[in-house]
């Protein structure tokens, strides 16, 4: 149960107000330049104030010796949906960037496709602390396979850079 105060819920879930009003666009245009995220198939699922959600698909090219999804496409995606839910809580004219992230990895990656849930837990001017929980997706039951702590650094969008 969560209760409402003035606006904020209460518990795990946030409302966050927008620093910019078009942050979706701005996030969409974003996730568009990442290469790595169209080299591993992510598409964006979700997007909100403080949170985005980024689906992956199987894919055995990006499997470890066992057959599962490696770890390190699991993080990517969770890395990539914090830093996104950051950055929909960033003021115009910023960028963000992970400056430490903890992964824990709970269950093997097995499954049809994966949903990676990022949300932001404390927003600040300079760093922002968000969460992500990294869950097998399709016609199986969801499964939590991973969390990722991050800290994700807002900062000013360099003149001269392809982000202008």
């Amino acid at each position: 149960m969560r209760a409402i105060l003035g606006g904020v819920r209460l518990g795990m879930d946030s409302v966050w107000t927008p620093r910019d009003p078009a942050f979706e666009a701005r996030v969409r245009e974003s996730f568009s330049r990442q290469a790595h995220m169209a080299t591993l198939g992510a598409t964006i699922a979700f997007i909100a104030p403080g949170e985005v959600h980024l689906a992956l698909p199987f894919a055995p090219q990006f499997c470890q010796q066992n057959g599962f999804l490696h770890a390190g496409a699991i993080a990517s995606v969770a890395d990539s949906a914090n830093g996104y839910a950051a950055a929909t809580l960033a003021p115009p004219g910023t960028d963000v960037l992970a400056v430490e992230f903890k992964i824990n990895l709970l269950a093997p990656a097995r499954g049809e496709a994966f949903l990676a849930c990022g949300r932001v837990v404390r927003p600040g001017r300079t760093l922002t602390v968000c969460q992500a929980e990294v869950f097998t997706a399709g016609t199986t039951e969801r499964t939590l396979i991973a969390t990722m702590l991050s800290t994700i650094i807002v900062r000013p969008i360099e003149r001269g850079s392809e982000q202008e």
